[in-house]
């Protein structure tokens, strides 16, 4: 009889080919602009799908989990696998409807172009009216412009919903919200739990700042801040805080190395990427994705980042978030089966990505790396700060208003979503409701789509990276940028890998699970 070693050997063996094939191809895809990889990526994906859907690996699985005598390392990795399997285990009809349903909608979202007054309007276009039009009339025509897909994909998404939470009856769950949040190992009521407390402990500081940059709109706008209404703000959904001169760093990086900012940027602590760099592809050209993302090709040392940097603010926080994901997977410990050389859990990676990211705007990091001069640091740190702080604070309750009403979209799809949408709105953003709440608003964010109950992670990242950075600080030294510093990200949060649950691997580190009280302590000064 094959022994539960065996078992997880072969199980890592096929996994590592299946893996490799499906990330290599991918890389290819996203830099070559080939119709030829698309499709071979298509087929890598289907081939590792169907080796989590075989149902006997996934009883096996199951019955291997109930032996007392297994190993931390044993159980760990069972829980993994289980745990990517359960969501496969329906008939193959009804995954292959789900996701031609889903496939669907998103090309519906990508060929989509609103019009305002005979002319169409792409995202970007959208955006930068928001970001800098003063004609009131365009900025309230371009928003309800950018939600008019709502109105196209209502319907379908919405029999999406009810699919989908079939799907997870079939499994044993109430819904898909309950299953994906357990899948992903995610207590609902501490996640609920922790944004509450989030929003009570930030809600002086939230609403002092929401008012002062409702004057200042209003003020730009000649209107008074009462009159202030979602096409006011620079973006439709009322995540990100408008820019001023000031904080605009772009003039500091003409003539600048971004990739020689970023290697110094980790070797001061200690972590070494530069031979990461021989395998990535970091500067735009034709027919290349055009976004960044850091892939581990075959978690064995194998990290490339797809990057397209310019001379500008954005792509240099983008490298530090990159190279920050690159850096994870880099020093997960080779030794361990590969089951477990992959991150505790997405938020693990995401929170050193944005830590990294957030860099690019500290007034620490811009004397120290890129040699801005003293006076001028002290010129423009006051007015970096506050805009750190109002962007996290902005980002912090979109965020929670998605989670809080995406949970509830999937506790009752047939409930007068419209109107709770700008109900949560209201009462998380602060964002007074246009006069008719009658339109399917929600449905214009391709997330719930494309993306379904992922959001949550965004903000556990954050809230992860502000725990982690206050430690460091004050535990480990006061200077981030420290051999100290690196040895503790390296040693205890990045080398473990997957070998400990996400909250127990920040209790590990910092001594506490997830506490918000962090993210107060940096963002509510």
């Amino acid at each position: 009889m094959e022994t539960v070693n065996e078992f997880l050997l072969n199980l890592n063996k096929d996994m590592q080919v299946l893996h490799k094939d499906v990330t290599e191809t991918s890389w290819m895809a996203q830099t070559t602009g080939d119709p030829e990889w698309a499709e071979k990526l298509s087929k890598a994906d289907t081939e590792y799908n169907l080796f989590f859907s075989d149902k006997e690996k996934f009883e096996k699985t199951q019955e291997y989990l109930e032996d007392p005598s297994l190993t931390d390392i044993e159980k760990r990795q069972l829980e993994l696998l289980l745990n990517n399997m359960k969501e496969n285990q329906l008939p193959e009809e009804i995954l292959a409807d789900l996701a031609k349903r889903s496939s669907e909608l998103n090309l519906l979202f990508n060929t989509y172009s609103p019009e305002v007054d005979g002319k169409q309007y792409s995202a970007n276009e959208i955006r930068e009216i928001l970001l800098n039009s003063t004609d009131f009339e365009l900025r309230k025509k371009v928003w309800f412009a950018s939600k008019e897909v709502g109105k196209e994909v209502e319907k379908d998404l919405l029999e999406l919903v009810k699919k989908r939470n079939e799907a997870a009856k079939m499994l044993g769950y109430e819904n898909h919200h309950q299953m994906s949040f357990a899948l992903q190992e995610l207590d609902r009521e501490e996640v609920f739990s922790i944004f509450n407390d989030l929003i009570a402990q930030s809600d002086e500081t939230y609403r002092s700042m929401k008012q002062e940059l409702d004057e200042r709109l209003a003020k730009k706008f000649g209107i008074q801040s009462s009159d202030i209404r979602p096409w006011h703000y620079v973006d439709p959904f009322f995540q990100e805080a408008p820019p001023s001169e000031t904080t605009n760093l772009d003039p500091f990086y003409k003539g600048k190395d971004l990739v020689q900012l970023t290697t110094d940027t980790f070797g001061s602590m200690g972590i070494d990427i530069s031979d990461l760099y021989e395998k990535s592809d970091l500067y735009p050209r034709e027919k290349k994705n055009p976004t960044a993302f850091c892939t581990d090709i075959d978690r064995s040392g194998d990290v490339r980042v797809l990057c397209n940097l310019t001379e500008s603010a954005y792509w240099m926080e983008t490298n530090l978030h990159e190279f920050g994901h690159a850096a994870y997977f880099k020093y997960i410990d080779s030794e361990l089966p590969f089951a477990l050389r992959g991150v505790s859990h997405t938020l693990t990676t995401e929170a050193i990505a944005m830590l990294f990211g957030k860099m690019g705007k500290d007034p620490r990091w811009l004397k120290q790396f890129l040699q801005v001069d003293e006076q001028t640091i002290d010129h423009i740190s006051p007015e970096l700060q506050q805009y750190q702080q109002l962007q996290m604070l902005i980002s912090a309750r979109w965020i929670i208003t998605f989670v809080f009403f995406e949970r509830e979209l999937y506790e009752n799809p047939d409930q007068d979503l419209n109107s709770l949408w700008w109900k949560t709105v209201q009462e998380i953003q602060l964002v007074t409701p246009p006069d008719s709440t009658d339109n399917p608003d929600w449905a214009a964010k391709i997330h719930f789509t494309l993306a379904p109950v992922y959001y949550q992670n965004y903000l556990l990242g954050e809230l992860t990276a502000a725990q982690l950075l206050v430690h460091i600080e004050k535990e480990i030294s006061p200077d981030f940028f420290t051999k100290e510093a690196g040895e503790l990200l390296v040693n205890s949060y990045f080398k473990p890998g997957a070998l400990y649950t996400w909250n127990e691997k920040i209790q590990r580190v910092t001594g506490e699970k997830l506490n918000p009280n962090y993210f107060v302590q940096v963002y509510c000064k």
